[in-house]
């Protein structure tokens, strides 16, 4: 995927990255790719359920930068959340994968971003990532455009209405 596709609104982003692949390398050639089934759009400063509405702060901060990184952060002190970064540089918006299928092997499926990053073997360290150039992570085109249903994010009461009440869940049809 070329920065264009990042760079547009978060609500464009996040069903279009339903049914694309993230595909980790692993060691002798071999690698792990997985469909992204599931996804949550979080709409900048504005959107009292986005991290970046509190402002730039060192956590948010590469949900500053142009789309195509990853704004990675624990939550519970257990699990990491991957996030996409979407729009242009200084419109912080960004899409939750909350869930992915593995592609091959055990066709093991992650429901829930914390999950989802467990399966995957993310941490951390992939925070910043660049989803274009980077060797480690990046995401490919899956072949096809499925169909999805919207719902409500998951876990943002703390937002208040009309946060909560807005349809920013993306879930592909099976």
């Amino acid at each position: 995927m070329d920065r264009g596709f990042y760079c547009r609104d978060v609500l464009e982003v996040a069903p279009g990255l339903l049914g694309q692949h993230v595909v980790i390398p692993g060691h002798h050639g071999n690698r792990s790719a997985y469909v992204i089934t599931e996804t949550e759009a979080y709409r900048g400063t504005a959107d009292k359920a986005c991290h970046a509405s509190k402002g730039r702060t060192a956590r948010t901060e590469v949900m500053f930068r142009d789309g195509g990184h990853l704004y990675m952060y624990l939550i519970y002190g257990i699990h990491w959340m991957m996030n996409v970064v979407t729009a242009g540089e200084g419109v912080p918006q960004a899409v939750l994968i909350r869930g992915i299928r593995e592609l091959g092997g055990q066709e093991r499926l992650a429901g829930g971003p914390g999950r989802v990053t467990s399966l995957m073997g993310m941490d951390g360290s992939f925070y910043g990532e660049d989803l274009v150039s980077s060797g480690r992570i990046w995401i490919e085109r899956g072949g096809i455009a499925p169909e999805f249903h919207t719902g409500h994010r998951i876990g943002i009461d703390y937002a208040g209405e009309p946060w909560i009440s807005k349809p920013w869940r993306f879930l592909m049809k099976v």
